[in-house]
């Protein structure tokens, strides 16, 4: 079995369907648990980087990128997608994160 140490993904769910997509997400997270491996998802879609997330990095775009948040996801381990997204938690994490994201753009 490989165990890749750290496991980098780019986009990995982009142009997945929503029903695909939250599966797999789900499914990241139970290999990350079972695992222990650290992961790096690099994603611009801002509620699966807080679904996913147990940190969130936003940074700013250019050729010198530099750090604009970097925020600890503080939801419960284990998370369902209906639940976790409709909780007040996730609802103001999403908020900081869209925030730091328009902050870093300029928009």
């Amino acid at each position: 079995m490989c165990r890749p140490a750290p496991l980098l993904l780019d986009e990995p769910f982009g142009p997945l369907d929503a029903q695909t997509r939250e599966d797999l997400e789900d499914l990241l997270r139970e290999v990350h648990r079972a695992e222990g491996t650290t992961t790096v998802l690099v994603t611009h879609d801002i509620d699966e980087s807080v679904y996913v997330g147990d940190r969130v990095v936003v940074l700013s775009p250019g050729p010198r990128p530099h750090v604009v948040l970097d925020l600890p996801v503080e939801l419960p381990a284990d998370r369902g997608q209906i639940g976790t997204r409709g909780s007040q938690a996730f609802v103001a994490l999403r908020a900081k994160v869209g925030h730091a994201v328009r902050a870093g753009t300029g928009h």
